[in-house]
């Protein structure tokens, strides 16, 4: 099969598009025809620095596509079947074998490009307002890079949920426009504007109760200082790529709440699983928006990570096979 893979950790021209064994079936698992990609924030930081499991190495998360190899001890999904899939690595590539607990159906009517963006951002997102955030209906929400995969889903779920103010940061103008379509209260550039400042102002210096803060670096000091009291911040991810040094004092005394959330490290338990396929089922009915940005050819894998890292996309990159 055709993948694209590197064998040196470092900036997205490290890709090469070359041809690779297929991958096997396990007799728990299934093997797909790959037919998107989602390009996610952990796939560009693996590039960037993570383990290389194998030379060469096939770097990503998670894909979308059909079925076309089963396992013999599995009950829950057939050849044929469409599916979005998660996994350590290996989503860069025409073909990849997951275990069929790191599977979902895609429901009729919802198409793969869609589907491949699913789980992850929108699972993530999830747990960072509600399972590690506590959020409240009519509580304010602020959400660090609002333009990500993350927040765009983030953004959708606090407004469903009824929060009273939903705020998020971004880049640039044209990309916190974009955003208001999902329930975005007020915008902040923090090319322009100091965060905790604005947060202030917005908020009559209420300030937020709950963060979501997939940057970290020095993103999460903003973030703890934009806290109210009782406030939660939720850690997930290090976008930045810049070293985590905070001063946490201030959280004491309005009893202030950090917490850090990697959704893989309870993927496999019925909580996270049974959740994700209701945003799967959300999105299918309508109730849920997936934003593609941009998408690329596979063999273009190096162009694709270039661009999210301009950090000029709003929503999810997808890779074409």
């Amino acid at each position: 099969m055709k993948a694209a893979v590197y064998y040196e950790n470092g900036g997205p021209d490290v890709f090469k598009y070359q041809e690779v064994p297929d991958p096997e079936c396990h007799r728990k698992g299934i093997v797909i025809r790959v037919e998107a990609v989602s390009i996610e924030g952990g796939d560009t930081l693996n590039r960037y620095r993570g383990a290389l499991a194998t030379r060469p190495h096939i770097v990503g998360y998670q894909a979308a596509g059909e079925v076309v190899a089963v396992g013999e001890e599995v009950e829950t999904i057939k050849l044929g079947d469409k599916v979005v899939t998660t996994g350590a690595c290996g989503s860069h590539a025409a073909l990849r074998a997951v275990a069929a607990r790191s599977a979902w159906v895609i429901p009729a009517g919802l198409d793969v490009m869609r589907a491949a963006a699913v789980p992850i951002s929108f699972g993530t997102a999830h747990d960072c307002l509600f399972e590690f955030g506590r959020l409240r209906k009519g509580e304010i929400v602020l959400i660090q890079a609002g333009a990500s995969g993350v927040g765009v889903a983030a953004i959708q779920l606090a407004a469903r949920a009824g929060a009273s103010m939903i705020l998020a940061t971004a880049s640039s103008e044209e990309r916190l426009e974009k955003l208001k379509a999902l329930g975005l209260t007020h915008g902040i550039n923090y090319h322009r504007d100091d965060v905790v400042k604005a947060v202030a102002r917005l908020t009559d210096n209420h300030m937020a109760d709950v963060v979501v803060d997939p940057v970290g670096g020095p993103t999460l000091q903003t973030s703890i200082l934009s806290l109210a009291n009782r406030g939660r911040v939720t850690m997930v991810g290090q976008a930045g790529r810049e070293a985590t040094k905070v001063d946490v004092s201030s959280m004491m005394g309005g009893n202030r709440t950090l917490s850090g959330v990697f959704l893989g490290a309870e993927m496999g338990t019925d909580r996270v699983h049974d959740g994700i396929q209701r945003l799967i089922d959300d999105v299918a009915k309508g109730e849920l928006k997936v934003v593609i940005d941009r998408t690329y050819a596979l063999s273009d894998a190096a162009e694709a990570h270039h661009y999210i890292e301009s950090r000029m996309a709003v929503g999810r990159v997808l890779l074409i096979p």
